[in-house]
C-alpha cells in the first residue's frame, strides 16, 4: 500500500491540472498514488488522463457532487495511512509529501501537518501574500477563531482521523476545509512544517472570488462550530466573528475594493475592538490608503518591491561582529 493517497479535486479544470499534477510527481518522496476526482467535468481530462503513463496516478469519474463530495470520494478510495489534498490549480515544493511525512513519523500523536503557503497569479508570480502561522499541538480553540491551515492545498491528515470526525460537510459550497481541520482539531493535535511548500493559486475563475457565497458558508460553519462548544468557550465567538470580517477586508483590498474594505474593517472592530491595536491590523490600514491611491495592482508592485529591498538590505549589510 502506498504511504499517501494525494487527492486532486477536478472539475472542468484542465487549465492548470497539467502543472498540479508535475508537482505532484516530482515529490522527493515517492511511495504514493494520485487519485484525480474527475467531478463531472465536460472537458477532455478523461482522454487527457488516458494518456498519462505513471501507474501512481488513477483517474476516478463521478457525477458531479461539488469540492467536498470529490474530496470524499477520495478518502473512500484512498489507500495510503496519510492523505494529502491538493486543489487542481495550486502547486507544491517538491520536499512538501517528504517533510510532511517526516513530521508524521516523529510525533505519532499528530493527526494533521500543515505548511506555511504563499499566494501566486495566474502565472506563478507570488503575490506578496502568505499564510504562516505556527500554531501546535492541541489548538482548537485557535482554530475555532480562525483558519490557521489557511488552504485546502497545504494539509496532510492521518487517514485514522475521518474514521472519527467522519467526511467533509457537502452541504458547504466553499471553507467546508475550516470546518473539517475544526472537527480533526477537537479530536487530535496538529504540527506545522514552517516552510513556503504550499502555492495557492489565485487567478479570475477562482472559487475564493465568490465572496457572498463564501460569507454565507462562513456563517455556516462558525454558527455550526459553536453550537457543540462548552459554555466558557462561548466568548470566543464574537472574537471569530471579528477575524472573519477582517480577513473579508483584506480580501476585498486586494480585490482593489476600497469600500468594500473599509465596510469589513468596521465590521471587525464591531466584533473585536482589541483588534485596532494589532500590527497587522495597522497593515491594513496602510493596504487600504495605498489601494484607494494606487489600486490593487499598485499596492501589490509596493509590496514586492518593499519586500525585495529588505531582502536586499539583509543580505548586503554585514553583522555586527565583536571582532570588526
Amino acid at each position: 500500500m502506498p504511504k499517501i493517497s494525494v487527492v486532486i479535486p477536478a472539475y472542468n479544470a484542465m487549465t492548470y491540472l497539467s502543472e498540479t499534477l508535475d508537482s505532484v510527481l516530482s515529490q522527493a518522496f515517492i511511495d504514493f498514488e494520485v487519485l484525480i476526482i474527475n467531478d463531472g467535468s465536460t472537458d477532455h481530462i478523461v482522454s487527457w488522463a488516458s494518456e498519462i503513463t505513471d501507474p501512481r496516478v488513477r483517474l476516478i469519474s463521478q457525477e458531479n457532487k461539488g469540492l467536498p463530495g470529490a474530496r470524499n470520494t477520495g478518502i473512500t478510495y484512498a489507500q495510503g495511512e496519510y492523505i494529502a489534498f491538493l486543489d487542481a490549480d495550486d502547486l507544491w515544493d517538491p520536499s512538501k509529501l517528504k517533510k510532511q511525512v517526516d513530521c508524521f513519523e516523529k510525533n505519532p500523536e499528530v493527526g494533521l501537518v500543515y505548511t506555511w503557503t504563499t499566494l501566486i497569479d495566474s502565472s506563478k508570480r507570488t503575490l506578496g501574500i502568505e499564510f504562516n502561522w505556527d500554531l501546535e499541538g492541541r489548538i482548537w480553540e485557535q482554530m475555532l477563531v480562525t483558519d490557521v491551515v489557511g488552504n485546502g492545498s497545504s494539509a496532510m491528515v492521518r487517514r485514522a482521523c475521518f474514521n472519527t470526525v467522519g467526511n467533509f460537510d457537502t452541504s458547504l459550497t466553499s471553507v467546508e476545509d475550516w470546518d473539517m481541520w475544526i472537527r480533526i482539531a477537537k479530536h487530535y493535535p496538529f504540527a506545522v512544517v514552517k516552510e513556503y511548500l504550499t502555492l495557492y493559486r489565485q487567478h479570475p475563475n477562482s472559487m475564493s472570488k465568490n465572496r457572498q457565497k463564501i460569507l454565507h458558508n462562513l456563517h455556516t460553519v462558525i454558527e455550526k462550530a459553536f453550537a457543540a462548544v462548552p459554555a466558557h468557550l462561548l466568548y470566543l465567538k464574537k472574537r471569530t466573528y471579528g477575524h472573519m470580517n477582517y480577513c473579508q477586508a483584506w480580501v476585498a483590498m486586494y480585490a482593489g475594493d476600497h469600500k468594500q474594505a473599509i465596510h469589513f474593517r468596521q465590521q471587525a472592530l464591531l466584533y473585536d475592538p482589541h483588534i485596532r491595536y494589532t500590527k497587522s491590523f495597522l497593515n491594513l490600514n496602510l493596504g487600504i490608503l495605498l489601494v484607494q491611491l494606487f489600486g490593487s495592482d499598485g499596492y501589490i508592485k509596493f509590496k514586492n518591491f518593499s519586500r525585495a529591498l529588505r531582502h536586499h538590505i539583509l543580505k548586503t549589510v554585514r553583522p555586527f561582529s565583536l571582532s570588526s
